[in-house]
């Protein structure tokens, strides 16, 4: 049942999402001078909302555009309308739909869909993880300076000592190649089948990553904050891999870089 109520969300937001695709739309800013949401935006989170209440009109939703609908429920639905909305508004097909299902403080059920690669991945707690119904897994890369990496950047840049721009720089010095999507869903579903190895970001909201961060456990991968301890998507770091590269990629971040073979 939740399966089902979360397919046909993904599927309602995607058809509200590509009648959009040649056509005008509003754009506006949140916080930060490029962080942009759309009346795109704002017609795909209403149809999972309405899709999802029409099956548990007493759950839980945390949704960002709307901000919390609050309820007295074990069941908490985790919804991005659209993942990588700038990439949207600039007609970049690497955008999503992202929504996962948390019972009693635990992701259970997640599916991030980009309609326009057609690329449906699914993942279940114990289950395993999907895409287009057929079973991934995460890469088998052993060492972190052989890895493709993706990361992202915050809107309003962190400065701090160990920052964005400074992990990223340790990485690019030495020739790691590391990709930046746009879209932290995406990121992750790509490392749950294995098209990357590893993915950390300094700074994310529980939307980007609810869905994401199970798809790529239940591909065979490790999720951990940036120190290499228990992940939680409602606290800002993450560092998300194969799991043979986990350790050796969270010392990169934290600023240990091995010496160079």
């Amino acid at each position: 049942m939740f399966k089902n109520t979360l397919l046909k969300a993904l599927n309602a937001a995607a058809d509200e999402i590509t009648k959009f695709n040649d056509l005008d739309f509003k754009i506006s800013n949140k916080e930060g001078v490029n962080n942009l949401v759309t009346e795109v935006d704002h017609a795909s989170e209403k149809i999972i909302i309405e899709t999802i209440k029409d099956a548990f009109p007493d759950h839980y939703i945390l949704s960002e555009e709307i901000g919390e609908l609050i309820q007295d429920s074990q069941y908490k639905w985790i919804i991005d309308p659209i993942d990588g909305t700038v990439n949207f508004a600039h007609r970049i097909p690497i955008c999503c739909i992202s929504i996962g299902l948390e019972h009693n403080g635990k992701m259970i059920l997640g599916g991030v869909y980009n309609p326009f690669l057609n690329e449906m991945f699914l993942g279940e707690r114990g289950q395993g993880a999907t895409l287009n119904d057929k079973p991934i897994s995460v890469s088998k890369k052993a060492v972190v300076e052989n890895a493709c990496l993706v990361t992202g950047f915050p809107y309003t840049y962190l400065d701090e000592p160990n920052g964005p721009l400074e992990v990223f720089d340790r990485f690019i010095r030495r020739g790691v190649p590391v990709r930046r999507l746009g879209s932290a869903a995406i990121d992750l579903a790509w490392v749950a089948c294995g098209r990357f190895d590893g993915f950390y970001e300094h700074k994310l909201q529980a939307w980007d990553s609810a869905a994401g961060f199970l798809l790529v456990e239940e591909a065979g991968g490790r999720v951990t904050n940036l120190k290499g301890d228990e992940y939680s998507p409602y606290k800002p770091g993450i560092v998300a891999t194969n799991g043979i590269i986990h350790d050796e990629l969270v010392e990169w971040v934290k600023g240990n870089v091995p010496k160079q073979s």
